[in-house]
């Protein structure tokens, strides 16, 4: 059937600028939506040029002309969002509304799907996989798992549950990936608080640093991402990437860098109500942040349930991907 052509929309952002390599190097047809806010950031526009050297195709395209959005839509068979959806960058979750409106109106992003699953790997003919659907900007926590979460931070999951309602009642193919803890943001700094370099000496544990979390290299979550987009058995269903050797307590991440560092590090516990009183004088946006880290470091929010029948883990899906274990990953900061 060949591979799917595929849009990417916030591409010059953190995780959409490595969507569009994985896009690439899986050999897909790559569009990336050039979008004329970016106005004279030149460092947008030479990351665009530099994908064009790459070989994707820009496709001019505003949020603010429904028209182009629909004409880019038209180009492709699936369509990924990557805007940003935390609040100390920009924070434009329901924008993708816009883009919804856009895949209905486009029309080619088909809502049937027929395809024999026993014989899906095993290099059938027989079978028909509809390989259309849109992966909105998600990434992060599975938002329908957090209803109870703390306000600011849960705008997050609300806005991202209000966009899911709008797919689905659409009735647009979707594929939601579940990427956990980015490891730029959660490991070289061994889930410390305002910064992103290993501690020197001291490091706060929350609790007793043992809930365990799940910890992704940022370019194994664009390969991942990428693998589903032509595979019927992530149609309609969430992707959780949760590899066993990442599944990772923050205890066990400090004895990893204690380990290749050769340094023990003074460790100071951190109660659940300490933290909390903490995020009191702070601005939104680290409180929305900070509430994030409460429900994964305090309450195992990636990790306390298991995946239903909606879902499936990505490591277990595709065991070909050689995912980044964190003790490599950390070797960058000796």
């Amino acid at each position: 059937m060949g591979k799917s052509k595929v849009l990417v929309v916030g591409a010059t952002g953190y995780i959409g600028k490595r969507i569009v390599k994985a896009s690439l190097d899986q050999g897909h047809i790559t569009y990336v939506l050039q979008r004329h806010e970016i106005g004279l950031d030149i460092d947008k526009l030479q990351l665009l040029l530099s994908f064009k050297k790459q070989g994707a195709r820009l496709v001019e395209g505003s949020f603010s002309d429904q028209k182009s959005l629909v004409e880019a839509v038209k180009k492709v068979d699936v369509v990924i969002c990557t805007l940003s959806g935390v609040h100390f960058k920009s924070h434009s979750i329901l924008m993708q509304l816009k883009l919804v409106d856009a895949i209905k109106e486009a029309g080619n992003v088909k809502t049937s799907l027929s395809y024999d699953l026993f014989a899906y790997g095993r290099g059938s003919d027989s079978r028909l996989a509809t390989k259309h659907r849109f992966l909105p900007s998600e990434f992060g926590m599975d938002p329908a798992r957090m209803g109870h979460a703390l306000a600011p931070g849960r705008e997050t999951f609300d806005q991202k549950m209000i966009v899911r309602k709008a797919i689905e009642e659409a009735k647009i193919p979707f594929t939601y990936v579940t990427a956990s803890c980015f490891a730029g943001y959660f490991v070289g700094n061994l889930s410390q608080l305002e910064t992103l370099t290993p501690p020197k000496d001291k490091i706060c544990l929350y609790g007793d640093g043992n809930v365990k979390a799940v910890y992704m290299d940022e370019d194994d979550i664009a390969t991942f991402t990428i693998k589903t987009i032509d595979d019927p058995r992530t149609w309609n269903k969430t992707l959780y990437m949760r590899p066993p050797e990442n599944i990772l307590s923050q205890r066990k991440l400090v004895e990893i860098w204690e380990k290749l560092s050769g340094k023990e590090l003074e460790k100071i516990n951190i109660s659940g109500e300490e933290f909390l009183a903490s995020m009191e004088d702070k601005d939104y946006a680290a409180k929305g942040g900070m509430g994030h880290f409460y429900h994964i470091s305090y309450e195992g929010s990636l990790t306390n349930f298991e995946i239903g029948e909606d879902g499936e883990e990505a490591s277990t899906l595709y065991p070909e991907v050689i995912y980044t274990r964190m003790d490599e990953y950390m070797k960058i900061f000796l």
